[in-house]
């Protein structure tokens, strides 16, 4: 990896601890083999925060629902300023976040199909997250990474969790929340009430941004829209929860409700939100792929006869 030659693609995007490029990599001595890599660039003050992302990473590699890093280590380098910045190289979605990938619809509201795998998989990749010890702390569209899926469906696609930048170990306070007039542990319009209560950052938190991606992905609309934190603040103090239009199907809305339960243990944990009635078990998405691969089977029969 060492031997790589870099060579900037072009900018991503923008975060609270650091910028992110599309850079190719070449290897001379492989035949000019090469790959994309997201690389995350964060500077010194924000060092601290990106090794330790680095090393949570390093504990989920080979984890499918989670986002790969390259390499064991940060790399150094110089930002177009001429500034030190330290870099965590990571697998590139060529289909970008989700919030992206839901803005190429008018209303960014998604199909349902895929409203329901892409709540699987973010429920799967928090199973092995919470399993760890750790709580994301920061589900939301934007931190979460579409792929083409390797399924011969031209329409399927893989989600991946991405940006630790904000995770906690579970039952850990951020040291900023008792610091400062800003009461909660992530992005606020994601938050549970007990974000603002005490701040501690326990498995459920996790649950109801789950809730708030469901919801946005079904109505294009994120959370809390057109409300000001503060106001937020106060309504989430006082148990309140983001509305549920009634015309989302009655599965889809008993969902998102357990997801808003006000008492964080209501909301059960994301190994248990898998069985839930609105997400289709998983042998029962086998049991669709086996009748399909009969269907085609049988029609191929059908067309040399």
């Amino acid at each position: 990896m060492q031997s790589n030659e870099e060579e900037f693609v072009k900018f991503l995007g923008e975060g609270a601890y650091g910028y992110v490029n599309l850079v190719r990599y070449t290897n001379p001595d492989d035949e000019g083999s090469s790959f994309l890599s997201a690389v995350k660039n964060s500077y010194d003050a924000d060092y601290d925060t990106l090794q330790r992302e680095l090393q949570i990473l390093l504990e989920f590699r080979g984890y499918p629902r989670i986002v790969t890093c390259f390499g064991d280590s940060l790399q150094q380098g110089l930002s177009n300023y001429g500034n030190k910045v330290h870099k965590l190289r990571l697998e590139y979605a060529s289909e970008g976040s989700l919030n992206a990938f839901m803005n190429r619809y008018a209303d960014r509201k998604l199909p349902e199909p895929w409203v329901k795998d892409f709540t699987r998989m973010v429920l799967e990749g928090l199973v092995s997250i919470h399993g760890h010890g750790y709580v994301h702390c920061d589900i939301k569209p934007d931190n979460l990474l579409v792929f083409p899926s390797s399924s011969s469906r031209q329409d399927s696609y893989e989600l991946k969790i991405s940006d630790f930048g904000n995770t906690l170990e579970v039952g850990e306070v951020p040291l900023f929340w008792e610091k400062t007039d800003f009461p909660w542990v992530g992005t606020p319009i994601y938050m549970p009430p007990e974000s603002v209560r005490d701040g501690v950052a326990n498995k459920a938190l996790d649950l109801w941004s789950v809730g708030c991606l469901v919801l946005e992905m079904y109505t294009g609309v994120i959370p809390w829209e057109g409300i000001e934190l503060d106001d937020i603040a106060t309504l989430l103090f006082f148990g309140e929860a983001p509305e549920i239009p009634q015309s989302l199907p009655s599965d889809a809305k008993d969902f998102i409700q357990t997801c808003f339960s006000s008492d964080p243990e209501d909301r059960g944990s994301a190994s248990e939100l898998l069985f839930h009635p609105f997400l289709p078990r998983p042998e029962a998405k086998e049991e669709e792929k086996k009748t399909e691969a009969k269907k085609t089977s049988s029609n191929s029969f059908l067309l040399s006869c």
